[in-house]
């Protein structure tokens, strides 16, 4: 009889708890900008806190003074990066006409033509080929235009979005200290040594891993303009800025990015000569890109993921990859971050599984 009131407590008490997470997935999905908000505010301040410990240790602010001047500082990075940079890569894109559907399927079709008649010359046919002859009315184009339209909104339609994240950055900063005091409270006191110094090193290697990451997208802009440059590409800046961005996805993001960027600079010279410049021109940023690859796949993103997260090239490699195939491009994005929380816990919390053991040595 016991047994059976034991068996319907606990079927209740499971219900129960799905009922609360249900409850909890729904209105976090109903104040999900609040949470996007938060989210934003969270990796800024892991982006500060650094900064933050070196104006109190090297220079010897004051904490409130060094959140104050930290916080500038990411006010006037957005401010120049708006009234700076944006304005220019709407001209560069207005001269590409990747902001008009219309006129940029219009130049691939044109590109298209080129293209088959460079091959027509030497026997070939793009069309038996590629079996594509049709691409121009197959493929939408509208993704090259929503690309640089979601970022130029994103930056400048946020608003409160923009202001309500550096307010909670402000105070996720200034008092971090309390935060950390309450949070102390409502831990089980068993666990709270070991929950605490989890959530520490979590936020020492997410910081590290946040800055690097903005370091490694920093290097990929700069290689991929002074590619850009070199060969005379029109618009060399909006492209170099799109192929940094589309870094953010592990290794799909990149190989977007060169195509991209190839096409970009084909476009940019579609009234020039085809066999003279626009495919010398695209060879060579397509050779350009690759060099730019090779020096970030290779040398870049090892060493700054490895020494910034305390892991190997292979196991990023491998963690990624089972990542993308079970949650898409979504999971590839917040793979490396995830592992990370899952390898301090797992040294925390198991640290005497071997295989533990051996993912989290150098923690």
């Amino acid at each position: 009889m016991s047994t059976a009131k034991e068996i319907s407590r606990g079927i209740v008490k499971a219900v129960i708890t799905l009922i609360a997470i249900a409850a909890a997935a729904y209105l976090l999905f109903q104040i999900k900008s609040i949470f996007i908000y938060f989210v934003c505010a969270l990796i800024l301040a892991l982006v500060g806190s650094p900064i933050i410990r070196f104006f109190v240790k090297k220079l010897h602010f004051k904490k409130i003074i060094a959140v104050v001047v930290t916080m500038v500082l990411f006010i006037l990075m957005m401010l120049g990066f708006v009234f700076m940079f944006v304005p220019l890569f709407t001209t560069q894109a207005q001269n590409l006409s990747v902001l008009n559907t219309a006129r940029l399927q219009e130049d691939i079709t044109h590109l298209l033509q080129q293209i088959d008649g460079f091959l027509a010359v030497r026997d070939l046919s793009l069309e038996k080929l590629l079996n594509l002859s049709d691409l121009s009315s197959k493929l939408n184009f509208d993704f090259i235009p929503n690309i640089f339209n979601s970022i130029i909104s994103t930056i400048s339609g946020l608003g409160i979005g923009i202001a309500s994240t550096f307010f909670i950055t402000f105070f996720l900063l200034k008092d971090q200290a309390i935060f950390q005091y309450h949070f102390k409270k409502i831990l089980p006191e068993k666990q709270e040594e070991k929950i605490l110094t989890s959530l520490e090193k979590i936020n020492h290697l997410l910081s590290r891993y946040f800055v690097g990451l903005l370091l490694q997208l920093f290097i990929v802009f700069i290689l991929t303009l002074i590619v850009l440059l070199i060969f005379g590409v029109k618009g060399a800046l909006m492209i170099a800025f799109l192929c940094a961005i589309l870094n953010i996805i592990p290794y799909i993001g990149p190989l977007i990015a060169n195509v991209l960027g190839v096409i970009l600079t084909m476009l940019s010279y579609i009234s020039e000569d085809f066999n003279s410049v626009v495919l010398p021109k695209a060879l060579a940023v397509m050779i350009g890109f690759f060099v730019v690859q090779f020096i970030d796949n290779n040398i870049n993103q090892p060493i700054i993921f490895s020494n910034s997260i305390k892991s190997h090239p292979l196991e990023i490699f491998i963690v990624i990859l089972a990542s993308g195939m079970l949650t898409g491009v979504f999971g590839m994005i917040l793979a490396i971050p995830m592992y990370t929380c899952l390898k301090v816990i797992g040294k925390e919390f198991f640290p005497h599984i071997k295989f533990v053991q051996l993912l989290t040595k150098d923690i």
